[in-house]
């Protein structure tokens, strides 16, 4: 059975960190791209950051550019993002997901979503 579950969220105070974990299950995480995607309360779905099957090609979204690092260590079945000086709007339910491709690109879909990991940023 295909599975991604997501790990790691928490509240965190403004300018502090967190490191999200995607934990793959059923399916050879070496050979797919994997994205991270949030999603606020009464807004869209925003793509977050998304990371090749080889780990070497990265891409963030405008939200996360240069406070957010994406990672895989394919030998453990995991991706991890690593967010730094976070703000209150990056409060969210954080989402990881399985491409249906190796790469980033714009042809990639998803279609295995974990549950989502509820990040909270508040002083």
């Amino acid at each position: 059975q295909v599975q991604v579950v997501e790990s790691g969220g928490g509240l965190v105070q403004p300018g502090g960190s967190l490191r999200l974990s995607c934990a793959a299950s059923g399916f050879t995480l070496d050979y797919y791209a994997i994205g991270w995607f949030r999603q606020a309360p009464g807004k869209e779905r925003e793509g977050v950051s998304c990371i090749s099957s080889s780990g070497g090609s990265t891409y963030y979204g405008d939200s996360g550019k240069g406070r957010f690092t994406i990672s895989r260590d394919n030998a453990k079945n995991t991706v991890y993002l690593q967010m730094n000086s976070l703000k209150p709007e990056d409060t969210a339910v954080y989402y990881c997901a399985k491409g249906n491709y190796r790469y980033c690109s714009g042809s990639v879909s998803y279609d295995y979503w974990g549950q989502g990991t509820q990040v909270t940023v508040s002083s």
